[in-house]
């Protein structure tokens, strides 16, 4: 990292500092709406718990019960802005373990009672209605102009009961993400048809400028907390967003004390196969005292050979393999309230996943139906891995001079192997007769940035909220051929600093406007290098060509009534081209990196428009989007290899689900999703060809059953059927197929017990990426047929 970028950093942020004042400065205070409407605004700061009800309770006229529920210790979260109280409560109550009931009405006033453990029934989708961390500005999911998923912890846990494979976890909770490749590699695993932004904690995962498909691989699921999902294109985080973000927030104490969790889960085929065998171990601690919140975790796992619905081994994929492999996980969190308004927190993730090298892949024939596989031994070159290494460090002010504070610095180093091939773009006769040349690529990327975020909320008589910003990130991100130690693409510079403005405008109690400006400005940086022979040995001259796009975003809500909603949204996101393709894809002479066209940034346009109904029983709700970029990314196979076409891109799309609670103790949810998208590859404009399954996912009706027997057994049915497709490539068409998963939790006198089954009813099939989205026989990979797991919990 150079010495002068880290200067402009902090000069950023101290800039930004002094201007707050000047900010509240000409900011009326907050003001109370009339006690008759039927949400209020509250201004909270974050504070013990025992002090912020009575004055919760207070500004929303209702009568408050504390009774026997403890509130030793127990802190809230700041409460600023319109809610009603339920959603106040909620929001003050979530992760300290206590509920509430609802008594009487007397003279028109609410009489709430305190009870002192969350109600086991309570809906998976309780986080509806809570702060979306991963957006910059005030944003409440539910409420927002913009489709917000929050996946909360009882449902990643359900998911965990059946495959711990991030992807399959997302495919399952998000209806417009593709359905997971089980490979360690998630390219083609996309969102909206484009790539999704990972983060942890807000801190960026993806690696855009190398995207090998390695982004969702780099945090165990159990130290995670909840999953927070903005759809459409962002620029909220910079580069990468172009089809949404996807924030993994990881896990806090869940009350005060100290606390502990121990978890053990074996994972089989249906036949047991000894190679088929897998285990997990996890550990954790959590404390929280009056100023300390800590949370210190371990997991360990194991995975064996993955068998098919015919009980053959599947295929291994050189992109990257999770299956005969070892994986760690190693979490640390820890915060401190420097006073009731002030909070510093620091943390620490290392993940590590690797091969353990023990097969080799077996090419299939996929004009004959026969599937890509493996056998023992012979397995060439080094094993496959992720390591992956994040650092953050925040520090976040409830009330400084009446504004709210967030700001964070943070580091990760990410390494991911591929798997060893003679591939034809590593020969180089030179070492090796021709086709002969063994090589693997290492990718390496390390960021290094910093977010600052200042809000205001209840200006000009509570009618305007302010969020202001600035952000600065380097990446610095090269790849390799490391048996023959060869620059496969050259390191690359990345720099880039942001500044946006974010304004929430209610002009009436129905009518809600949103809109704001984010201005990007990054440059590259590469040397003079050369390509691989295999494109000639060319020399390239290197360059700093540098990049500025404003990028904008407007939304509005419009309560019909009560329990309806309207909401629409323009966003747009910025993202770069896969920079290392582009440049190791080079075969032309007399090229230079300053004028490369295929180096311009991506800059999608997403529209949206939606309705929402939320009764006491069903929740619903549906949406239309559009996402255009004029000059797009798509990628195609070229002789085994992806290149990086840059044309228009058009998608479009619908996403629709309900979630209905037939009784207190039975649940149903249904969804559907609808994509269809073309890109213009004869360059005349208008778009002409279908997008293959290596963008789209395919359109999915998905539906499931969650049932509480009684207070210690509670179960899941979930089915997922993928329809038909066909593509201008008839090689790739795309024959769908429905998979169906069950998961059971029963409390014992001490601990939990979990059972799930993956593919319940061992359905054999051809993974929708291996059909739809590459046509090779080297890729043509089943999916995993009946898959049992068994586990056990304890708190303690």
């Amino acid at each position: 990292m150079p010495r002068n970028f880290s200067r402009r950093l902090g000069g950023a942020w101290l800039a930004l500092v002094l201007i707050a004042p000047a900010v509240q400065a000409r900011s009326p205070a907050p003001a109370t709406p009339p006690a008759s409407v039927a949400e209020r605004t509250y201004d909270l700061p974050a504070q013990p718990l025992r002090t912020a009800l009575p004055g919760f309770a207070e500004q929303a006229g209702i009568d408050l019960i504390i009774g026997d529920a403890d509130l030793e210790g127990r802190r809230s979260p700041a409460l600023r802005g319109r809610y009603s109280v339920r959603a106040g409560l909620d929001a003050l109550l979530a992760g300290s373990g206590l509920d509430y009931r609802a008594e009487a009405r007397d003279g028109g006033r609410l009489t709430v009672r305190l009870i002192q453990a969350r109600a086991a029934s309570a809906a998976p989708h309780q986080l509806d209605d809570v702060v979306v961390s991963a957006a910059r500005s005030y944003t409440v999911a539910g409420k927002s102009p913009r489709k917000i998923t929050m996946i909360s912890r009882q449902q990643i846990e359900e998911q965990m009961a059946i495959s711990d494979d991030p992807g399959a976890v997302l495919a399952n909770l998000i209806p417009s993400y593709s359905p997971s490749r089980q490979k360690l590699s998630n390219t083609g695993e996309t969102f909206r048809g484009r790539t999704p932004q990972f983060l942890i904690d807000g801190v960026p995962q993806s690696n855009p400028l190398r995207n090998g498909g390695r982004a969702s691989y780099t945090i165990d699921l159990s130290m995670v907390e909840r999953i927070e999902v903005i759809h459409g294109a962002s620029a909220e985080y910079g580069l990468g967003a172009t089809g949404g973000i996807i924030n993994f927030v990881t896990r806090r104490p869940e009350q005060p004390g100290f606390q502990q969790h121990v978890g053990v889960s074996l994972t089989t085929d249906d036949d047991v196969q000894s190679n088929g065998l897998g285990h997990k171990l996890d550990y954790r601690f959590t404390g929280q005292t009056e100023r300390w919140d800590i949370v210190a975790a371990a997991s360990r796992q194991e995975r064996g050979l993955f068998y098919d619905g015919r009980d053959r081994i599947i295929g291994f994929a050189y992109p990257g393999e999770i299956q005969d492999s070892s994986s760690h996980d190693l979490f640390l969190k820890a915060g401190y309230w420097l006073d009731d308004n002030q909070n510093i927190t620091v943390s620490a993730n290392r993940f590590e996943l690797e091969g353990n090298h023990d097969y080799r892949a077996m090419p299939g024939d996929r004009d004959a139906g026969i599937p890509t596989t493996a056998t023992k031994g012979g397995a060439e070159g080094d094993p496959m891995f992720n390591k992956v290494t994040t650092l953050r460090a925040s520090y976040s002010h409830g009330n400084w001079l009446g504004n709210q504070i967030d700001a964070q610095i943070y580091h990760q180093d990410f390494e991911g192997q591929f798997g060893a091939l003679r591939s034809g773009s590593f020969q180089d006769p030179a070492l090796a007769p021709a086709g002969t040349l063994l090589d693997q690529t290492r990718n390496e990327s390390e960021k290094l940035g910093s977010q600052f975020t200042l809000k205001r909320r209840g200006l000009f008589d509570d009618h305007l909220d302010l969020a202001v910003g600035f952000d600065a990130l380097s990446d610095e991100t090269r790849q390799s051929l490391v048996l023959t130690d060869r620059v496969y693409v050259p390191e690359t510079e990345y720099r880039n600093y942001a500044g946006f403005l974010q304004l929430d405008l209610r002009p009436t109690e129905r009518l809600a406007f949103s809109g704001g400006a984010r201005h990007e400005y990054a440059k590259l940086n590469v040397d003079d290098y050369r390509t691989v022979a295999a494109n000639g040995a060319v020399r390239v001259d290197g360059g700093d060509p540098d990049f500025e796009e404003t990028l904008y975003n407007l939304g509005l809500t419009y309560q019909v009534a009560d329990d309806v909603q309207l909401f629409a949204n323009y966003s747009e996101g910025f993202g770069m081209p896969d920079v290392g393709r582009v440049l190791r894809g080079i075969d032309t002479a007399g090229q230079d990196v300053d004028t490369l066209l295929a180096l311009e940034p991506v800059v999608t346009d997403n529209r949206e428009a939606g309705l929402r109904f939320t009764g006491e029983r069903a929740r619903f709700e549906i949406s239309y989007f559009e996402s255009d970029s004029d000059y797009g990314e798509r990628l195609s196979e070229e002789n085994g290899v992806y290149v990086v076409n840059r044309e228009k891109v058009e998608i479009k799309g619908v996403e629709a689900s309900l979630d209905w609670r037939a009784t207190e103790a039975h649940q149903l949810g249904l969804t559907y999703t609808h994509q269809k998208g073309k890109s213009d590859t004869d360059g005349d404009g208008t778009v002409d060809t279908t997008l293959s399954g290596i963008s789209l996912a395919p359109n999915r009706l998905g539906a499931r059953w969650s049932a509480r027997w009684n207070d210690g057994l509670r179960s899941l049915v979930q089915l997922n059927h993928y329809f038909d497709r066909s593509f201008d490539q008839p090689d790739l068409d795309f024959d769908g197929y429905t998979l169906v998963d069950a998961s059971l939790v029963q409390r014992l006198p001490v601990g939990r017990l979990k059972a799930g089954v993956e593919n319940l009813f061992d359905k054999d099939y051809v993974s929708y990426y291996s059909q739809a989205g590459r046509a090779s026989n080297d890729f043509y990979f089943t999916g995993r047929g009946r898959v049992y797991t068994l586990g056990y919990e304890l708190d303690f």
